[in-house]
């Protein structure tokens, strides 16, 4: 595939078709124009707003909607094995059970984020992003261990996951390391948990000692720094995918609230390590940038310049999918000021006549 088919594809479809259609208008506008964790706490405030609390027996209806695969069959991330056969498939409903003496059998509820570190609690109790389908037994050897990498397992399932010490430096205890597929998932998961859950997750550091080995005691940070450093990394490794962009919408339709680490994966460098520069907040592809995106603080701009063609089509989005700037026939270095746009984090979009699109976010 030539460089100009890639960037039609990934970006005249994501960013013109699929972005407004996932994110409501005006979802984010409490969150623009911060950082760090005063970005952080607005984003606690906007999805805590919405939230819909729901029963657990519900759940079984929900992960219908929420964890189906392609197949109608369930996605159950500690027994798939993308571009390969599954060691077993589930179907809804009739295989559904508690916890089971074997793999492969029966499939259940998982609280990810593991509900002895909560003390059991509602809303957390139902939430949907935290709570996945899994194979019974999995879950079981899974208990209410961290999530970790393992070098030597203790047990290992069928799809590879792995339970035994931890191999990264800060922590030796037991711990669960899914498949590289998921990784990513997980840590978004827990850094939507971090952030729902702000005002009340600095009181949790003591219901279970295994909780108290990954949780600080604080309501910015949240997490020790060895899981942290964890889940930024997995965050990286394992970027969002179509699956997660899918069950972030089927969640909101029920629940009403989303997981913003989906909706804009550069929030989590922005938040966790205040790295909101253009160069952090950039995550397109780097073959991909044919347009150089300059920040100047001081002057409050941004500057867009490209080599690609003399004139383009410019289109600046909000973090809500709105659009708030045309400018058409842009020449090739294009200044934008802070009157023009106010403060906050935007996606700027340079569709050349060619019908190529560039894409970069930068914040003004």
């Amino acid at each position: 595939m030539n460089h100009i088919s890639k960037i039609i594809i990934l970006f005249s479809l994501a960013i013109f078709g699929t972005l407004p259609a996932q994110i409501p208008a005006g979802y984010y506008k409490l969150a623009e124009g911060k950082t760090g964790y005063e970005l952080k706490t607005a984003l606690h405030q906007i999805i805590k707003a919405g939230h819909l609390t729901q029963t657990y027996k519900s759940l079984w209806t929900h992960i219908v909607t929420t964890d189906s695969k392609p197949d109608g069959t369930v996605w159950d991330m500690y027994s798939d094995r993308p571009g390969a056969t599954p060691p077993y498939v589930y179907n809804f409903t009739v295989d559904q059970c508690g916890y089971f003496s074997a793999e492969g059998v029966c499939y259940n509820r998982e609280h990810s984020f593991p509900k002895s570190w909560f003390d059991d609690a509602s809303p957390m109790y139902t939430d949907l992003f935290h709570i996945y389908p899994a194979d019974g037994y999995v879950n079981s050897i899974r208990s209410n261990h961290p999530y970790g990498e393992v070098d030597n397992p203790s047990k290992t399932s069928q799809n590879g996951s792995k339970v035994g010490p931890n191999a990264t430096p800060g922590y030796s205890g037991t711990v669960f390391e899914p498949i590289d597929a998921y990784k990513g998932d997980f840590a978004r998961t827990y850094f939507y948990m971090a952030t729902r859950y702000e005002d009340v997750i600095s009181g949790w550091e003591n219901y279970s000692p295994v909780g108290k080995d990954v949780l600080d005691g604080s309501s910015n940070k949240v997490f020790e720094q060895w899981v942290l450093d964890l889940l930024i990394a997995w965050h990286k490794q394992d970027p969002v995918s179509d699956k997660e962009i899918n069950r972030n919408n089927a969640v909101y339709a029920i629940q009403k609230n989303r997981n913003p680490y989906i909706d804009h994966p550069w929030m989590v460098e922005c938040v966790w390590q205040n790295q909101c520069s253009e160069n952090a907040l950039n995550d397109t592809e780097a073959d991909l940038a044919d347009v150089e995106l300059v920040h100047d603080s001081e002057a409050k701009t941004i500057t867009l310049n490209w080599n690609h063609s003399p004139f383009a089509f410019v289109k600046v989005y909000d973090l809500s999918g709105r659009l708030v700037l045309s400018i058409e026939n842009a020449e090739s270095s294009r200044t934008i000021s802070r009157p023009t746009l106010k403060p906050g984090f935007y996606l700027f979009t340079v569709q050349f006549y060619d019908g190529s699109v560039s894409t970069q976010k930068g914040y003004i």
